[in-house]
């Protein structure tokens, strides 16, 4: 059957007053490579159905894989009957009015180790120019194709067709004493310049032929766009509304309510996302299989806006479903799958940033993000592949990694520069959130709060 069919099919079999079906149909190609040879290669496919029925109240919801046709039947009743013992949704509304997607009876898209066509050989390319420098290259590519169905009782028929690229390249030492990371979102990998990500892995490995101890301590910070990425996701994925208006979070009110119209920086920063961006597009309706405190499963279907969550430095929007909109009474702004932040225009490159810093550290990327406290969203983590000591606008060496303990709330309203916007690829959440686009930012005293062993 066609995930269209299956639509169709579950939807006639449901006896709930009301059901949703999704069908996710993805195909994955992967390369991975060591030591500057390729070790494995592959492609998968996957398919998921889950079905969703609401009688009165209550909510039944059913996901399983690889779903046959003659096991549909057995997956639509388990749902059924999940609605029918349930206790009452909280979230529960009307389900979103028919709309049908343009190219709904198309076949899913997919991938395949063709997408790799042009990368391939220009990575051949760098392997052969990392080992006549005695470098060598370790990484992996993956791409991802999900075509997502989403049919209703109401008369909902919605697609939408995700790709999702991501490239991780390391550079080290014959001895493995020097490490150097670099990576790349991309949607089909045309756009990846191989030879260019391997001569910044050079010019990185290069400058960490000379070692610099330093203390732990309080130093000017250079946070390029790939670790900025990290520490935003974390905050636009602790923003949702209810904890707010809980008292839960950085963005509770005191005495009650959110900092929805709160100043948080006096830079006029924009933090925002959109579903139509250009080189990040992403699903333009809700796609919810379950429900949660940011999500809910009765706004499948619902449009998704672009939405700003900073404008001009101020808090302007959490993540809401329908539900929570109505608790907090700000209108329903849901979560979507990208991030976009900037800042002025005239913003300057990370290396003309450089070339103004008179003594300050130059990160890489930063790993094993943690929360400490929710209250002012203290994170702790580490950095990784590469910390750089510039004085006098260059680099001069490579210092020891640390640990570090800052709240991205806070940063906001601390940075002296933000840099110019480009899209990037987040190093600690590329695994579920690729979608990017990301200035570097000038901290006059990131907390870099003890020093590390990791490398």
């Amino acid at each position: 059957m066609t995930p269209q069919e299956t639509v169709e099919r579950a939807l006639a079999l449901s006896k709930a007053d009301d059901c949703v079906v999704i069908v996710d149909e993805g195909s994955t190609a992967n390369l991975r490579f060591a030591g500057n040879t390729l070790t494995t290669n592959g492609v998968a496919r996957s398919s998921q159905l889950t079905v969703i029925s609401v009688t009165g109240r209550g909510v039944g919801v059913v996901s399983r894989s690889a779903v046959r046709p003659d096991q549909l039947a057995d997956v639509v009743t388990a749902a059924d009957l999940a609605s029918h013992t349930a206790p009452p949704s909280e979230d529960a509304r009307p389900l979103v009015a028919a709309a049908q997607s343009p190219g709904w009876d198309l076949p899913p898209e997919s991938t395949s180790i063709g997408v790799f066509g042009e990368f391939a050989p220009a990575l051949g390319e760098a392997f052969a120019v990392a080992e006549t420098a005695n470098r060598k290259l370790y990484g992996f590519a993956e791409h991802i194709v999900t075509s997502t169905f989403v049919g209703s009782s109401t008369g909902l028929r919605l697609r939408h067709d995700q790709p999702t690229g991501r490239l991780e390249l390391n550079a080290k030492s014959p001895d493995m004493s020097r490490s150097a990371w670099t990576g790349v979102a991309t949607k089909d990998f045309t756009d990846v310049d191989v030879s260019a990500l391997n001569a910044t892995l050079s010019r990185r490995l290069d400058w960490a032929k000379r070692r610099v101890a330093l203390p732990a301590g309080r130093y000017e910070t250079l946070i390029p766009p790939s670790a900025v990425a990290d520490l935003m996701i974390y905050l636009y994925w602790s923003a949702g509304a209810r904890d707010a208006a809980d008292g839960r979070t950085v963005f509770s009110k005191p005495g009650g309510g959110t900092r929805v119209g709160e100043s948080l920086t006096t830079s006029p920063v924009r933090l925002r996302s959109d579903p139509g961006a250009a080189g990040i597009e992403c699903a333009p309706f809700v796609i919810s299989h379950a429900s949660g405190r940011e999500r809910s499963v009765f706004d499948n279907g619902l449009p998704l806006p672009p939405t700003d969550w900073v404008r001009d430095g101020s808090l302007s929007a959490l993540l809401q479903t329908r539900y929570s909109a109505e608790l907090t009474g700000l209108p329903a702004t849901p979560v979507i799958d990208n991030l976009i932040m900037s800042g002025p225009e005239g913003g300057r490159s990370l290396e003309d940033m450089v070339a103004s810093t008179e003594r300050g550290l130059l990160l890489t990327c930063l790993w094993y993000i943690r929360e400490v406290d929710p209250q002012s969203l203290l994170l702790t983590g580490l950095t990784r592949d590469g910390v750089y000591l510039v004085e006098n606008g260059e680099v001069v060496g490579e210092v020891n990694n640390f640990r570090f303990n800052e709240s991205p709330v806070d940063l906001l309203g601390r940075f002296t520069e933000i840099g110019r916007e480009g899209q990037t690829l987040p190093r600690e959440w590329n695994d579920y959130f690729t979608r990017t686009i990301m200035p570097a930012l000038r901290v006059p005293d990131f907390n870099m709060s003890t020093v590390s062993q990791a490398s």
